[in-house]
């Protein structure tokens, strides 16, 4: 197993278990047991990790990127969705468990950005510096991706949440094609159209690199270095 695929497996888990842990914490002070009654408010990576999404898929992508470009370009997987009653959620006496739902969304990918904020501030230690830029970059990309607003992703729960309801009702019904749509945008579109056109790429492209420099910057790595 090569060193960069050891790097990809050694940032991606922490990333990915601490994202679902997020959602569950949140809907844990919101008044939802679920994840707790099931055993997913836990650090265990076994408890989180699915076979597929969380492994299979992000090496199956790391291993060729690197093949074919000497770096790991994007990568793309999911661990265990946390279970939340969303009827259970409530704010003292504020009950809207469509809102309340946001809240727990959105503490998905806030997880990711601190995770990438740590990694920042590891940086100052002198060590393991090619650990803490990759970890500093998988957070960002699987915080920016998540939020994405299309259902299941976390940024459609947000979106879901903002929206006035009856154009909420309405958007909820395409959540089951939301996850057909993703790997359509993902894997279909690069593949399918002239020139590997990849939407998902062009965009981490423009975004991500201002986002890693926002957090050196914020965490005293003068100019992003």
């Amino acid at each position: 197993m090569s060193a960069g695929v050891l790097l990809v497996i050694a940032a991606l888990i922490p990333a990915m278990v601490l994202h679902e842990l997020a959602h569950g914490l949140v809907a844990w002070w919101l008044g939802d047991d679920t994840a707790k009654s099931r055993g997913r408010l836990t650090l265990n990576p076994l408890k989180h990790i699915d076979k597929f999404g969380s492994i299979l898929l992000p090496l199956l992508l790391a291993a060729g990127q690197i093949a074919a470009f000497g770096q790991v370009r994007f990568l793309y997987g999911w661990a265990k969705p946390v279970p939340v009653n969303f009827h259970n959620l409530r704010w003292g006496r504020y009950r809207d468990p469509r809102r309340l739902m946001g809240l727990v969304a959105l503490a998905g990918p806030a997880s990711n950005f601190v995770q990438a904020i740590f990694g920042g501030l590891a940086l100052h230690g002198g060590s393991f510096t090619d650990f803490w830029l990759f970890y500093i970059e998988i957070n960002l990309v699987i915080g920016l991706f998540n939020l994405t607003p299309l259902l299941p992703l976390d940024g459609g729960r947000i979106l879901l949440a903002l929206l006035p309801l009856p154009l909420a009702r309405g958007y909820a019904r395409l959540e089951k094609y939301g996850l057909l749509l993703v790997f359509v945008v993902l894997f279909g579109i690069p593949l399918l159209l002239p020139g590997g056109y990849d939407p998902v790429n062009m965009a981490l492209n423009k975004i991500l690199p201002l986002a890693e420099n926002m957090v050196l910057t914020l965490t005293g790595n003068a100019n992003g270095s």
